[in-house]
């Protein structure tokens, strides 16, 4: 998405502004229209201490604007930062509407990430914001807006809180554009991330680029006009673009093939939009009969739509013994590929907007199925933020039905996605008829089969192997529920950390000078000549308070009584004893 007309306006006045607005973008409603503006002025009267309070808001308005959203997300937009000015959300839905509070309510929770800290606090602002996607996705969209906004005034901030908040978007925003099949404003958030995350390559890859520009232009204008020859001569109109593939696109593979950007080749892309699917298949024909395809570069995403609604014949061929990426896709497809989400409040001439088709998105059936079984433990939200806006694969049942998997998934996570009567009874797997190990990471487009076991259950082993949210949710519920002696060691090298914090030892050998060493004997009653083992989920040490678990395959085990593994283990009150340190008579 290209810098809007506001960035060059700031200088004028409120009027001026809301003026050229509405020039630029003239769609509403006359209804739409008055209501903008009394947002509008509300903001103004409001921020009068600083124009950038309000020019910041219009700017991301205008983002939006640009995709047509609706006038309630443009209103929103306006007012999102509304409440730092005094102003109760009650007032918005009195003025505004119970939609317009909604969003703006949606978009307080949602603050900053630090990504390079991985605490609880920041799993928990990642649910929320995940977890708005399913409430209303606008509120999503204006937070993506303001993200971009951000990201093309960060020159003036200092180098790094301009790193720190580009790696947030290259992590979190980008990645969510991504999803939402916004891929404009993706390529644009990573682009601007590369710049402030890695200026040295970003200038590199710049100033590659920019070579022989004149050179490029006749290369890419020979290739589409043989195309259109080509296409015309069937009777087939097509409009063809050209472009360099975008900045961060060449430093992945860069990074990939671990070579510099001036010895990458592939780095021109053509796209051709046609009229019908059928028209697709043809034209990437004509393109395969003029230049030779690259081997494994073809990819059918109309067949297969990525996740995301993305829809494109993909292709990359030796033209004039140089690569050159062309993608096919018809108008409607390109509207989606260009908006996402978006597309679907694009205002069509004499009709309301179009609703909202949320169901056809991968992230929205998977955020509503996690709301569904209520998981929640934030162990996981770390790896599901990585399952939702990761890379993901696509496999097939023997049937022929696809799955959609996240990179780096495993059988035991396919029988999961069929279901969980599958999953818990997995004891092996073929992908492409041949037998595989249950650990082993499945490859786009196999065709896995899962084989079952009427005596098989979920393990510790199995919990360890998964990669999805739902595959290891349900592994942990049923092992929490039917294995006693269960200990989830990625809760508790998550939980340790916190715990020591406010139990922390005096430093040395972990004793004051006035105690004594270590007491490897406990008691029970008067009684202590008793074999048992100390937990090494807490490993107790004299003086800490103690208490005995009784488990059916490791016997008495000592834990710490404020143990978080422990006070995990369901029905522990009937199987444990109240025990004491052993400890040496005067």
């Amino acid at each position: 998405m290209k810098d809007g007309f506001i960035l060059k306006t700031e200088g004028e006045d409120p009027e001026k502004l809301i003026s050229a607005f509405f020039t630029n973008f003239n769609y509403f409603s006359q209804e739409e229209t008055d209501r903008i503006l009394m947002a509008w002025k509300l903001l103004v009267s409001k921020a009068t201490d600083k124009t950038e309070h309000y020019i910041h808001p219009l700017r991301v308005a205008c983002i939006l604007a640009q995709n047509k959203m609706d006038g309630d997300t443009i209103i929103s937009a306006l007012l999102h930062k509304i409440y730092n000015y005094g102003v109760e959300l009650s007032e918005i839905e009195t003025k505004f509407g119970p939609v317009v509070a909604n969003i703006i309510r949606g978009t307080q929770k949602i603050g900053y990430f630090s990504v390079q800290k991985a605490t609880l606090s920041q799993a928990d602002a990642i649910r929320k914001m995940l977890f708005a996607l399913s409430d209303d996705v606008r509120i999503i969209l204006v937070k993506l807006a303001d993200r971009l906004d951000r990201m093309r005034t960060l020159k003036n901030l200092e180098p790094e809180i301009q790193r720190e908040i580009a790696e947030e978007v290259i992590d979190i925003w980008a990645p969510l554009a991504d999803r939402l099949g916004m891929q404009s404003e993706k390529n644009e958030l990573e682009d601007l991330s590369l710049k402030y995350s890695n200026p040295q390559a970003f200038q590199q890859i710049k100033a590659i680029v920019a070579q022989k520009q004149d050179e490029r232009s006749a290369y890419l204008s020979n290739a589409v006009n043989a195309i259109k020859e080509k296409a015309l001569a069937i009777g087939i109109n097509v409009e063809i673009t050209s472009r360099a593939k975008h900045f961060y696109s060449i430093y992945q593979k860069m990074r990939k093939r671990n070579i510099p950007a001036g010895e990458l080749f592939d780095l021109l892309a053509l796209r051709i939009i046609c009229n019908t699917t059928t028209e697709c298949y043809t034209l990437i024909g004509i393109v395969h009969e003029m230049w030779k395809p690259l081997d494994g570069r073809f990819k059918d995403y109309i067949a297969i739509p990525k996740a995301n609604g993305y829809q494109s014949l993909h292709t990359t061929v030796m033209c004039q013994d140089r690569p050159l990426e062309i993608q096919v896709r018809t108008r409607q497809m390109h509207n989606m590929a260009e908006h996402g989400i978006a597309s679907h409040w694009l205002y069509k001439k004499g009709t309301n907007k179009d609703k909202v088709e949320e169901s056809k998105l991968g992230i929205f059936n998977q955020l509503q199925e996690l709301k569904e079984t209520g998981f929640s433990d934030n162990t996981y939200f770390n790896e599901l933020k990585n399952e939702l806006l990761g890379d993901e694969i696509y496999v097939f049942t023997p049937k022929g039905d696809i799955k959609k998997l996240p990179l780096g998934a495993t059988a035991i996570d396919f029988a999961y996605a069929i279901h969980s009567a599958v999953g818990e009874k997995i004891c092996g797997a073929k992908a492409d008829g041949k037998i595989i190990p249950l650990s082993q990471e499945l490859k786009n487009t196999q065709i896995i089969e899962i084989i079952t076991n009427p005596n098989a259950h979920p393990t510790e082993a199995q919990l360890k192997i998964a990669k999805t949210s739902k595959a290891r949710q349900k592994i942990h519920s049923w092992l929490t529920l039917n294995n006693p002696d269960f200990v989830d060691e990625r809760v508790v090298q998550e939980e340790e950390p916190e715990r020591k914090k406010s139990h922390k030892r005096p430093k040395g050998n972990g004793f004051t000078e006035n105690t004594a060493p270590r007491i490897e004997k406990i008691r029970i009653g008067d009684t202590s000549n008793f074999v048992f083992s100390f937990a090494k989920c807490c490993n107790p040490k004299y003086p800490d308070h103690i208490v005995a678990y009784l488990s059916r395959m490791k016997g008495m085990v000592i834990h710490k009584t404020d143990c978080y593994v422990y006070n995990r283990i369901p029905f522990r009150e009937e199987r444990s004893l109240e025990v004491s340190w052993d400890e040496p008579k005067e």
